[in-house]
């Protein structure tokens, strides 16, 4: 038998390519951040910030089978915990003179886990007493713990009460945001591609069926809700350093609703549809603008009539092969 003279190169996997060509393109466009208008800045760093938080919960609505209304309330503690961050230990660690450029980057990775952290600690908090629960009532606990967070942050002074957090340093770049959305997506198609992830995916099919031969489905639910709540909080971090304020009100039920309308569009379990989905209902507003008027009645007609046209989501295919 032949050897060929040259060795085989090891076949790379789909998603590390993926990540490596993100990361790529993050730090193609931060070099090229100086010459990007302001305002397709803000367009960039939504859509990012969208994609983080519609892949999270598909993790938890798509793949698991679940169905979480309190994605936003995970969002605003990640927001709060990465602002209290920077605002109140940033100073001590950087002193009077602000640090340089990379140890403000260092500071604000640190705050992004801090976020994340405590987004997940969260979901544990909810998850473990609330996830033996099913389908509406599930929704309810979760809208509900939403509601509650929102509620308590509200009234809390050290964290600005009503009024919010104010003065946050702007640290979110382009190349921090895509960077973030290249790991999320990175985690979870290597999470449920895997053999561990097929977890993810019997408890989604048949959830009697695999408690029957002896699958852990509670654990499962509970894995998927902490690490879908910890990319919803470093979405949340992203999103208070960009806009340097934030507010509970700016994370409420109509938040959730929007993200969870994402990951149904997309198409539930479809991690390339939801993230179309999201790129698109970032920029449908924007597009409506000049119809400032009219623009969140035409906006709430076209989702009525895709959810009509396509229930099972616009965009729920596989690399051109549409599932019907």
């Amino acid at each position: 038998m032949r050897t060929s003279p040259f060795p085989i190169s090891p076949v790379i996997p789909r998603s590390q390519v993926v990540l490596l060509s993100a990361i790529a393109i993050a730090g193609l466009l931060a070099a090229c951040a100086s010459r990007i208008d302001d305002y397709f800045a803000l367009i960039i760093s939504n859509i990012g910030i969208n994609i983080i938080l519609a892949v999270s919960l598909n993790l938890v609505n798509g793949f698991t089978g679940q169905f979480s209304l309190g994605h936003a309330g995970f969002m605003s503690v990640g927001a709060y915990a990465a602002a209290a961050f920077s605002l109140f230990l940033g100073p001590q660690l950087l002193g009077s003179a602000g640090g340089t450029p990379f140890q403000q980057g260092c500071l604000f990775f640190g705050a992004l886990l801090t976020g994340g952290f405590f987004a997940s600690l969260a979901g544990l908090l909810v998850g473990v007493p609330s996830l033996r629960l099913k389908g509406d009532y599930l929704a309810l606990v979760t809208l509900g713990f939403g509601e509650i967070i929102r509620v308590i942050i509200q009234n809390v002074e050290f964290l600005g009460g009503a009024l919010g957090l104010n003065g946050i340093p702007p640290y979110t770049t382009i190349f921090w945001v895509l960077a973030f959305v290249a790991l999320s997506v990175f985690v979870v198609s290597c999470l449920v591609n895997s053999t561990y992830g097929r977890g993810f995916l019997a408890t989604h099919d048949d959830e009697i069926a695999s408690e029957a031969v002896g699958l852990n489905t509670t654990h499962y639910k509970i894995v998927a809700f902490v690490i879908g709540a910890f990319f919803a909080g470093t979405a949340g971090g992203l999103y208070g350093h960009f806009k340097m304020t934030i507010t509970p009100t700016g994370f409420d039920f109509t938040k959730s609703v929007e993200i969870v309308v994402m990951v149904i569009m997309g198409g539930m379990g479809n991690t390339l549809g939801v993230i179309l989905a999201a790129v698109l209902l970032t920029l449908l507003p924007e597009l409506l603008r000049p119809i400032a008027e009219y623009r969140m009645i035409i906006y709430s007609l076209l989702l009525i009539v895709l959810m009509l046209v396509r229930p099972q989501g616009l965009f729920n295919f596989k690399l051109g092969k549409a599932k019907t």
